[in-house]
């Protein structure tokens, strides 16, 4: 039996256009020769469709694109992934579900058993999980088809009691088979490669794991769809951050290996594990992270502007890493001619800034407009002279020139139907240093959950073959210029240090005590913590962040403002 994998990039609602692209994959896979295609978990809605759930309307054209993708499963059976209404009266009244779909009727539908509800996801707010499970039988083969989570209950501490697979072992199924909504962060792909391994090895069947492909806002699918036979040997891995089509033959596969793999390196059921034991900066900055984030980063960029129907971008430009990194990304991503660059040097920005942004935007041949803001700052100042009278420079008189800065960007964007990309970096933010309607307006938040490291790593890799960042601006001490000879270290850490205590408490949930037994100072530590939990006002009125690591700012972390813990 040959089977197809449709790795595919949807659509959240979009339901023609979600329809059309299951239609035209399933076209391919009859054209070559396959039994059964497989796509993606929600494939029909797109994942996560969150509160659009709670619409009756939404749940019937949800029914109405399955019937239209039956009418295509003629000759070829079609697994496919939709909400599916609970009839029975007890629990919720959907459930998370797989469609099988075969001589233009729904012959299964199987329910998923494990509802993920945690960081980014929550699907027990909306499903109701399986009550029951079986395995379906197609061209005389038992196929064991799970829902994404659904295989992620194993090792040492489970956070299910139950597992779908071993309900199902006891069919005595052929080969499993996972619908995925598997969001991108850069150990995701060890640890599903690792638990994909893990059940071939454990039930000693083949795994066909189809996972899904784009963005979501602030989520990123990365695809990387993966076969492996029943030794625990990767048959095939596909295309990642780009849609893929690939066919096998499930009876070559299950014959092809007899010696399981014994020695194929550590085992990860949890992203936090992935990285534990080698230096935090080498892991965060490797060349392997740093070149999946590049293409994280552009792909979010490019799905958010595409599926919200926008196609040009705006962005201030200081000659910082920052800026200089998310003009770079945001230029692949939309191209040259659709990312704008507004230099808006003050009285206290050193004339390299300027050059260097100007030649950073000469580099990318992108558009740009230089706009001082000395008269508009010594303006605000005039005006407030009254209230301020003669009290000394401070945090305000900075503000006012972010906060002058954001209104210009914002006024542009708004006459031209630009979206402002944001530059914060999640050292920043983590942080708060930050000005709140100034540096931290945006539509879009790009380097929001990359370290500062990150950010120099990445200016690296994009002047990977040729200089397009000019290196004065990697080198360079950074600095928000908001004060004279200002640089960032006067108010923070060291980037290495407070990076690594950072990565620390916010992506492993390491306590102060387990971070100084790290070998940070105390102070440092109870400082740096401070700084995080008394900023959280700040990051919940930030704008969407592109989320590439296990922890990010935003939907996946939930912290009280007016929490005292820590603070």
């Amino acid at each position: 039996m040959k089977i197809a994998l449709a790795q595919q990039n949807y659509h959240v609602g979009n339901f023609d256009r979600n329809v059309d692209k299951i239609l035209e994959g399933i076209r391919w896979a009859k054209e070559q020769g396959a039994d059964l295609v497989v796509f993606s978990e929600l494939c029909i809605c797109g994942y996560p469709p969150r509160d659009f759930l709670e619409f009756t309307d939404f749940i019937n054209q949800c029914y109405a694109a399955v019937d239209r993708v039956r009418e295509a499963a003629d000759t070829i059976g079609v697994l496919i992934g939709a909400p599916a209404r609970n009839e029975r009266p007890e629990g919720k009244d959907l459930f998370n579900a797989a469609f099988f779909l075969y001589e233009k009727e729904i012959k299964a539908t199987i329910h998923k058993t494990l509802l993920p509800n945690y960081d980014v996801f929550d699907e027990y707010r909306y499903f109701e999980p399986a009550f029951d499970w079986q395995v379906i039988t197609f061209k005389g083969h038992k196929l064991a088809v799970t829902i994404c989570e659904d295989i992620w209950n194993m090792g040492d501490n489970p956070l299910y009691r139950v597992t779908p697979m071993e309900q199902l072992i006891r069919f005595q199924p052929d080969v499993m088979i996972n619908l995925s909504a598997s969001p991108y962060n850069y150990a995701q792909d060890v640890v599903r490669n690792s638990l994909v391994k893990a059940h071939t090895q454990k039930y000693h069947l083949p795994m066909f794991y189809c996972n899904t492909v784009g963005s979501q806002t602030e989520i990123v699918f990365d695809g990387g769809s993966l076969v492996y036979d029943a030794a625990g040997k990767q048959v095939a891995e596909m295309k990642y951050f780009a849609e893929d089509y690939q066919v096998f033959d499930l009876d070559k596969i299950r014959t092809t290996s007899t010696e399981p793999v014994t020695d194929a390196g550590p085992v990860y059921f949890s992203a936090m594990d992935v990285g534990v034991g080698t230096d935090t900066l080498s892991y965060l900055t490797g060349e392997k992270n740093i070149e999946e984030i590049y293409h994280a980063l552009v792909l979010g960029i490019r799905d958010y502007f595409e599926k919200m129907g926008f196609k040009k971008a705006i962005l201030g430009s200081s000659g910082g890493i920052d800026s200089a990194v998310t003009l770079a990304l945001a230029v692949e991503a939309l191209g040259a001619e659709n990312v704008r660059a507004i230099l808006m040097p003050s009285q206290y920005s050193s004339g390299h800034s300027v050059s260097d942004a100007e030649q950073l935007s000469k580099n990318l041949n992108n558009p740009y407009d230089i706009i001082p803001i000395k008269n508009i700052y010594e303006t605000f100042l005039q005006e407030l002279k009254p209230v301020f009278g003669d009290l000394p420079f401070s945090l305000a008189e900075e503000n006012i020139q972010s906060r002058s800065r954001g209104n210009l960007l914002m006024a542009i964007a708004n006459k031209f139907s630009y979206i402002l990309l944001n530059t914060s970096n999640k050292s920043e933010l983590a942080t708060g240093y930050g000005t709140l309607y100034g540096d931290m307006a945006g539509g879009l938040s790009v380097l929001g959950d990359v370290y500062k490291t990150q950010v120099f790593a990445l200016a690296r890799y994009i002047n990977r073959d040729k200089e397009i960042i000019p290196e004065h601006i990697i080198i360079k001490p950074p600095s928000a210029e908001l004060r004279p000879n200002q640089k960032d270290s006067d108010s923070l850490p060291e980037y290495d240090i407070l990076d690594s205590v950072l990565y620390e408490y916010i992506e492993r949930r390491q306590g102060p005590k387990e971070i100084v037994a790290k070998g940070f100072e105390p102070p440092l530590v109870t400082r740096i913590l401070k700084l995080v939990n008394t900023n959280e006002y700040k990051r919940n009125q930030f704008c969407p962040i592109i989320r590439v690591s296990m922890k990010a700012f935003g939907i996946g972390r939930r912290v009280p403002i007016v929490g005292k813990y820590l603070s």
